[in-house]
């Protein structure tokens, strides 16, 4: 058993705080990528795929209240923030450090942050190996795909056409 004085919770008055908010998220992100069958669920792709949309996700809910009934209707606005030509990258940055800011104002803990940007942090530094389309003429795929030059790609250039595909084939 835990002794409470010795920081054991994060919560007011002993309670412990369970990052619901990022759980929750990342179970939508999860359910939408094994929806798509893009690759198994095992991989690092998936992994990368279910992190940036689990992002996409915590970070898109504006007035924290991400709810089971409202998930439909959140799929084109994930879509629109997902979409290739969208800054994706600097509105993460923007949106967790508005979080941050919050949480620092109310000096509370944030579990849901810590892990968002623990995800965020993981998508930066993890590279992975993908096949280089910029390489094939016309950015077509080989045929093969394995026969084709590959370069080490951040996790989150990986992960987030993945969750935009699954939305799509959600």
């Amino acid at each position: 058993m835990l002794d409470r004085e010795q920081g054991s919770t994060d919560g007011a008055d002993g309670e412990l705080t369970v990052p619901m908010a990022w759980l929750y998220a990342e179970y939508i992100a999860d359910e939408l990528l094994r929806t798509g069958d893009l690759m198994p669920p095992t991989s690092f792709e998936f992994r990368a795929g279910r992190d940036a949309l689990a992002l996409t996700i915590f970070l898109s809910d504006t007035d924290g209240e991400l709810s089971g009934i409202r998930v439909v209707t959140q799929l084109e606005t994930w879509l629109s923030l997902t979409a290739y030509d969208q800054p994706w990258q600097e509105w993460v940055r923007e949106r967790l450090a508005e979080l941050a800011a919050g949480a620092a104002r109310t000096g509370g803990p944030a579990p849901d942050l810590d892990l968002a940007e623990e995800a965020w942090r993981w998508l930066q530094e993890t590279e992975l190996l993908a096949p280089d389309l910029n390489a094939v003429p016309g950015g077509a795929p080989v045929v093969g795909e394995d026969d084709g030059p590959k370069v080490w790609t951040p996790a989150w250039q990986l992960g987030l056409p993945l969750g935009h595909l699954a939305i799509h084939l959600f």
